[in-house]
């Protein structure tokens, strides 16, 4: 049994039970956009080093209120692997819950928390990105990690009852990459609380059909990346230059009102600021859900 907390987590991330009034719409759509911070990578750091305080200003300035936060602009820069680890294992969680503060006191929320094991990551280092996650205030934990791996996070997402969403790249050529419809079953299998955070771009590329997949799976995705790609394999281009269905995806979650949260991921070789390209495809997004 479920406990009325554990419920609404669940309700929140998409695993299939009612909505309705808990959603509090980001657009008079419906549709909650926001942005996944790995958008802002280039905008160079405070002078102190904080990569937070540049985030939340870039945040502002595009007048975006939620984010999925890339676990590297919440860590020390230019660290060895063995010293990022130690920080990780050491660092105390009010690190963490002082990060939740300064986000919340911006009026922008973070629902999900972009850690990603890979091989290299020891057990207590996964364990940890869970206690991470939580203190900075994250519902869930999204994830560009491998099948392989996928078993060994299992146990700590039971453990802590949060949601991983395993995000798709659009490389076909290994069976351990998250790249296709039967490679997210797979991890959904492992267990009740994987999921999936599709980037409509790479799977575009990888030449399978958003559209459909959203409508037949909406409601095992968390959230979306969106950006726009070529079909096979193609370039990240400037949003609607490329294949991938942004406006016919933001119009089916309009119409069906699911709680899947839309974040613009801006990768495409922009001739303008991280800002101003970020803004750019807002724009795009809100003139396609009028």
């Amino acid at each position: 049994m479920l406990t009325r907390r554990e419920f609404g987590m669940l309700a929140a991330t998409g695993l299939g039970l009612k909505w309705d009034a808990v959603v509090a719409a980001q657009t008079p759509a419906g549709v909650r956009l926001g942005a996944q911070t790995y958008s802002f990578r280039d905008i160079p750091r405070a002078a102190d080093g904080d990569g937070v305080g540049p985030v939340i200003a870039a945040m502002t300035a595009c007048g975006l209120k939620e984010c999925e936060l890339w676990a590297p602009q919440v860590e020390p820069a230019g660290l060895s692997r063995e010293a990022i680890r130690a920080w990780r294992l050491e660092t105390p969680l009010d690190h963490f819950r002082a990060v939740k503060s300064r986000f919340d006191a911006a009026g922008i929320s973070i629902y999900g928390y972009n850690y990603s094991p890979n091989k290299s990551y020891t057990d207590p280092e996964i364990g940890r990105g869970f206690e991470m996650a939580k203190a900075i205030g994250a519902e869930i934990i999204t994830a560009s990690t491998t099948l392989d791996v996928a078993p060994r996070i299992k146990p700590f997402a039971e453990q802590h009852r949060m949601v991983v969403a395993m995000h798709g790249h659009s490389n076909l050529t290994d069976p351990n990459e998250f790249a296709t419809p039967a490679s997210f079953a797979a991890a959904m299998k492992m267990s009740r609380f994987f999921k999936i955070n599709l980037d409509i771009g790479h799977f575009t590329a990888a030449n399978f059909n958003a559209v459909a997949y959203i409508r037949e799976h909406h409601a095992d995705i968390t959230n979306l990346h969106l950006k726009d790609r070529k079909r096979n394999q193609g370039a990240t281009t400037v949003w609607g230059e490329g294949d991938a269905p942004i406006r016919d995806v933001l119009q089916l979650l309009k119409k069906e009102r699911w709680p899947i949260r839309a974040y613009i991921e801006y990768e495409y070789p922009g001739t303008g600021s991280p800002v101003d390209e970020v803004k750019r495809c807002d724009a795009y997004a809100r003139q396609a859900l009028a």
